[in-house]
């Protein structure tokens, strides 16, 4: 008898609307955690804030190291056996991860925990095959802009609970976190169908599991490395906020638990706005191609401004420019959906969240040692916003293969008629 017994009947309102909900509820309980975790790392530290930006570091290639190792293992096992049982996993796996960091009494349980995180932050990729399986491609862009708009929901209360409870206790937020994601798996269990039948599944997936190979999907048509290059280099970009926000605006303006968690919630509520209200509009006026070369372009302007803020204030006023950016997202997702045919759309999302994994890698060690070099007190050069600097490096590259890509891409060929997911 299966772990996570299949819910046969097909996917309404409801079910794409628990979709939503798992999102949402994933990122406030990654949200809760946002303004704690590097504080807690910051007081295992002994309160070195430049090693405790390393070991920041360190934690994130650790935790996408897992990512990129397992997430093409779960896009082609959902390919294989459906949507249903990774999405219950990932909320299970993750409720049992925060209740171990909640009780680590050390750096190193602390890092054990990230780990396990790792494995099992696997929703979202789901999430958006599952998405691909009920929603015709005209309307695919649309719907990722909301699934967007759930994560921004996530965003916008988690980091404002986080911070409430972290000035009560830094533990606290652990535990409000581990809630919120066994609770979803409970309910996911009752009520989450699935949504891709047995006919539509892969039969073989062996070599789909590797992370390497997974990424051969995106040599399946012209069109789609150059996208993959261009979300690799946003995720790396990314990757700057997840390193050092916190850790930066504690060093540079003394914000608070409360103030950072406040902060992150103004975050979500520009970026759920973009994500929710602006995309679907934004892309049947303009297209796909033009909404992705907008967003990336906002992000550079978003990164400058964060980089160049010498008072919180400033920064404050780049926000919306950082959550402008989020127009890249779901075109570049939509445009490589109708590039494969509709029993990868599961390996596809693997491959993405690879390429998420790569860039997570990377960036948490080149974003942390950036900034931990430059606000080393024995160097000459003071330069705390390099980190963002470099990131709005990352993202004029970006643009430029943007731009060539949206150049050089034939029209989308119609999903319906199948391309070979290996070449």
């Amino acid at each position: 008898m299966p772990l996570f017994p299949q819910r046969t009947q097909t996917p309404g309102r409801a079910a794409v609307a628990f979709i939503f909900v798992t999102v949402a509820l994933d990122m406030l309980a990654f949200g809760i955690i946002a303004p704690v975790l590097p504080k807690l790392i910051v007081e295992f530290e002994g309160g070195n804030v430049a090693r405790a930006a390393s070991t920041v570091g360190y934690f994130g290639f650790a935790w996408a190291t897992m990512q990129f190792i397992f997430s093409p293992l779960l896009g082609a096992w959902s390919d294989r056996h459906g949507r249903r049982p990774v999405v219950l996993l990932s909320n299970f796996g993750l409720g049992i991860d925060y209740v171990f960091m909640a009780l680590a009494p050390s750096l190193s349980w602390l890092f054990v925990g990230r780990l396990i995180s790792g494995i099992t932050s696997a929703s979202l990729p789901t999430a958006f095959a599952y998405i691909s399986d009920v929603t015709p491609p005209e309307r695919r862009a649309k719907q990722f802009g909301l699934v967007g708009a759930a994560f921004g929901f996530g965003f916008i209360v988690g980091p404002a609970v986080g911070g409430l409870l972290g000035n009560i206790n830094l533990r606290l937020p652990f535990w409000f976190a581990a809630g919120l994601s066994l609770t979803n798996a409970l309910y996911g269990f009752f009520i989450l169908p699935e949504s891709l039948p047995p006919e539509r599944r892969a039969k073989d997936i062996r070599g789909l599991t590797n992370p390497l190979s997974s990424l051969t999907l995106l040599r399946s048509h012209a069109g789609l490395i150059g996208l993959a290059l261009v979300l690799f280099l946003c995720y790396f970009a990314q990757q700057s906020l997840a390193s050092v926000y916190v850790l930066y605006a504690d060093y540079r303006y003394a914000w608070s638990e409360r103030t950072l968690g406040f902060s992150l919630a103004l975050v979500g509520v520009c970026s759920s706005l973009v994500s929710g209200v602006f995309v679907g509009p934004i892309v049947k006026r303009f297209g796909e191609r033009r909404t992705l070369l907008a967003g990336v372009s906002f992000g550079i302007l978003g990164f400058l401004s964060f980089g160049l803020a010498a008072r919180g204030s400033l920064f404050l006023a780049g926000v919306p420019f950082i959550s402008l950016w989020g127009l890249f997202g779901p075109p570049a997702q939509s445009l490589m959906t109708q590039r494969v045919d509709p029993s990868a759309q599961g390996q596809l999302q693997g491959a993405i969240n690879s390429l998420r994994g790569i860039s997570g890698m990377i960036g948490p060690l080149v974003f942390s040692q950036v900034f931990s070099v430059a606000i080393n007190p024995r160097l000459r050069v003071h330069l705390p916003g390099a980190p963002f600097f470099t990131a709005a490096l990352l993202l004029l590259t970006a643009l430029w293969v943007c731009w060539n890509t949206a150049a050089a891409s034939p029209p989308a060929r119609d999903p319906a008629a199948g391309v070979s997911p290996i070449p």
